[in-house]
């Protein structure tokens, strides 16, 4: 009896991993915070390299 729980909480589980409309974030939303991200992360290092750059030049 104890197997058969533990063998249906693993199918939940699973099927608890796909995108849920009401509890999940939107793909969408994901994808423009990632976009976001890169493009922080982006602006740090080229302005890092701005800094390294004129600290060689002067």
């Amino acid at each position: 009896m104890a197997e058969a729980q533990k063998r249906s909480s693993h199918t939940t589980l699973k099927r608890r991993q796909r995108f849920h409309p009401k509890r999940d974030v939107r793909p969408a939303v994901l994808a423009k915070a990632d976009r976001l991200v890169i493009r922080v992360a982006a602006f740090i290092g080229l302005a890092f390299l701005a800094v390294i750059i004129l600290q060689a030049v002067f």
